[in-house]
């Protein structure tokens, strides 16, 4: 496989940190649930700006073939796309998990559907968050295994404490050590991801 595309110009911004404070923002999402903002509209806009203009540079005269992975990426994704001045064919695929026995051992099942071809491809995953690393681990080995020209990854929030595998990212947003996340485009039992903000339960 080819060397991803070169990095010109200034190194890579460091993703934003998290910091919990006692004067956080408090905000009522829906009557009588309360959440307390862990990045503003304002924050998350500015850092998908940052985020775009990275991509931009280091994919110059490339095509990039986007892919997100649902349902996580529903908000950030276009976000991210609608800022970058390169050529973009977006792609979507969803991750499902089921566990079994084969013999007296535990095993996980891990599908990807539908089957993309990025065969010669420059491929861009996007997700929106990124915690123990494990299936995101699997799928680039899944990828690489075609031949793409080259691979990176864009996550909008990278949980630190939850990271399982030694896993190189290309494009984070924030980290944080919060536990709990849900808005822009993260739920909880299908819930709050239209939310333009993201916040954690008080």
């Amino acid at each position: 496989m080819r060397k991803p595309p070169k990095k010109t110009g200034k190194g890579p911004r460091r993703a934003r940190s998290a910091k919990k404070s006692s004067s956080a923002k408090t905000v009522e999402a829906f009557p009588g649930e309360r959440l307390r903002v862990v990045f503003t509209a304002e924050q998350i806009g500015k850092r998908v700006d940052e985020l775009a203009e990275q991509v931009n540079r280091d994919f110059k005269g490339r095509t990039v073939h986007a892919i997100g992975v649902l349902e996580n990426c529903l908000l950030f994704m276009p976000d991210l796309v609608r800022r970058l001045k390169v050529p973009v064919i977006c792609h979507f695929l969803k991750i499902e998990t089921s566990d079994g026995l084969s013999g007296n051992v535990a095993v996980r099942e891990v599908v990807y559907t539908p089957r993309i071809d990025v065969t010669g491809k420059d491929v861009l995953v996007i997700d929106a968050i990124l915690q123990s690393g494990v299936t995101l681990d699997h799928l680039l080995h899944m990828m690489m295994g075609q031949g793409p020209s080259s691979i990176r990854t864009a996550m909008l929030v990278q949980k630190v404490d939850d990271l399982k595998v030694d896993l190189a990212t290309d494009y984070v947003g924030f980290k944080t050590t919060e536990k709990f996340l849900v808005g822009y485009g993260l739920g909880f039992q299908e819930r709050y991801r239209n939310l333009p903000y993201i916040a954690t339960p008080t």
